[in-house]
């Protein structure tokens, strides 16, 4: 193989895809978080095509109904149907803690991949934001933000990825500190190729694996960061909600017997977090070339 050829030709296949695939498929609990994952998307966004309700206007009349007939979860304590409003909030948890879990792994993985690659003054300079960004608490952070402000579903998005990115940016690095000697990328920089260039072809495609189960675990964290500031009382604002916000308005009611306010929501943030948890480390299993096909 010529020089050129080896620059152009650099990428370190792991496992074959369909290898990946058989072992990701053989991880019954992967499968089984890909499938909850799945359903709960399923409900959250064409579940209110089929079971429609009103959850911005209140209904007195309804108030506190236990599960029935017409309320097949029961209303809150403004009258809400409490299966709509399960869904209605799932929409936000689940669009917040993916859209926080992908902009942070973005964030991260470019910044690790700059650190890694660049090496030198530039690189202790960059992990050094890190370690002191990691050595303050995310739930702290989005604490004074929340209370500075009154945050949206953009807001919630925005602070969550900026709080979010440091652990894949770690994760990341080191990996590009392992790839960057290499020597498809060593031939790369020999012919003339440019430094984003070996960044953008050759380190971040070989990268693919940590970066993609860091996503997995980043919306997961993402999702419990949601539930975390909302049970405070300090996320998305009536009428809008999230799971982690209708956990705090039934936490009072669940004492008088009325579980259906906070037992649906709070089963859902668990087999949701649990799911990603799973297809993550599936991933990771799926990715190790130190595992057996």
């Amino acid at each position: 193989m010529s020089v050129q050829s080896a620059g152009r030709r650099g990428l370190v296949t792991r496992f074959p895809a369909p290898l990946r695939q058989a072992r990701f498929a053989r991880n019954r609990l992967a499968v089984a978080g890909l499938l909850v994952v799945a359903v709960f998307l399923l409900f959250c966004f064409v579940g209110p095509l089929l079971y429609s309700t009103d959850q911005t206007h209140t209904d007195l009349t309804q108030v506190n109904r236990a599960p029935g007939g017409a309320h097949w979860l029961g209303t809150d304590a403004v009258g809400h149907d409490q299966l709509g409003r399960l869904m209605y909030g799932g929409q936000v948890s689940l669009l917040v803690g993916l859209a926080a879990g992908v902009l942070a792994t973005v964030i991260g993985t470019l910044w690790g991949a700059v650190a890694g690659y660049a090496g030198g003054w530039a690189d202790a300079v960059m992990m050094r934001v890190v370690d002191a960004g990691i050595a303050i608490p995310a739930l702290f952070i989005l604490l004074v933000v929340s209370a500075i402000t009154t945050p949206d579903t953009v807001g919630l998005i925005l602070v969550l990825g900026l709080v979010s990115w440091l652990v894949p940016s770690r994760l990341v690095r080191a990996e590009t500190l392992t790839l960057k000697s290499r020597d498809y990328v060593l031939t790369l920089r020999a012919t003339g190729g440019t430094h984003s260039r070996a960044v953008t072809r050759h380190i971040l495609p070989n990268s693919v694996s940590t970066i993609a189960v860091a996503a997995t675990f980043q919306v997961a964290d993402a999702i419990l960061l949601v539930a975390y500031v909302s049970y405070l009382g300090l996320g998305v604002q009536p009428p809008k909600t999230d799971w982690g916000g209708m956990l705090s308005a039934g936490l009072t009611a669940a004492y008088s017997g009325r579980w259906w306010l906070i037992v649906p929501p709070g089963l859902a943030i668990i087999l949701v977090v649990c799911a990603f948890n799973a297809i993550g480390d599936g991933l990771r299993d799926a990715f190790d070339v130190r595992g057996r096909g």
